[in-house]
């Protein structure tokens, strides 16, 4: 059964990590979050849930306007073919729906199948904001704070400066 956002509040306070959380309307785009959550200062980011052609899965979290260029990420992770993974393996692998995607679901992955992308601009803002587990919610934590939750969840992120579509 995958976590809920009050089992990842708990996680977050037995680490002592501190968040805010806000609540909204569902939002299930970046443009409908920005309508909802503009007003939430930090880093607004995005998550792009990825399988390959050999079936490795990736996660990549980068800020909600970066325009990543998978053709020419994939040489950066070794991956051939990325595709959007399907909603049924999303599910299974991270326990969230699609418009839900966001690290906090690395919760879920009990096995590390992900290997997990942030983007080094990203890492660089002081706060970011995420969904936890459910897209009617805005959870904000320090970005040191968000790269010790991946880790105490058994990966090992990659903070990596991503290639943009131009």
């Amino acid at each position: 059964m995958p976590a809920t956002p009050e089992e990842l509040f708990e996680k977050l306070d037995a680490l002592g990590i501190s968040y805010e959380t806000h609540h909204h309307a569902p939002v299930f785009t970046v443009e409908e979050a920005q309508a909802q959550t503009d007003h939430i200062p930090g880093g607004h980011c995005k998550n792009l849930f990825l399988k390959d052609k050999n079936g490795d899965l990736y996660l990549i979290v980068c800020l909600q306007e970066t325009a990543v260029d998978l053709k020419a990420f994939r040489p950066l992770v070794g991956a051939k073919n990325l595709s959007f993974g399907k909603p049924d393996l999303l599910m299974e692998i991270l326990g969230v729906e699609p418009g839900s995607v966001t690290p906090f679901s690395l919760i879920n992955d009990e096995e590390q199948k992900v290997t997990v992308i942030l983007e080094k601009r990203m890492m660089a803002h002081d706060l970011l904001n995420y969904h936890p587990l459910r897209n009617t919610m805005t959870t904000q934590v320090a970005s040191g704070d968000l790269e010790k939750f991946i880790r105490n969840c058994g990966h090992q992120p990659s903070i990596l400066e991503l290639p943009e579509r131009i």
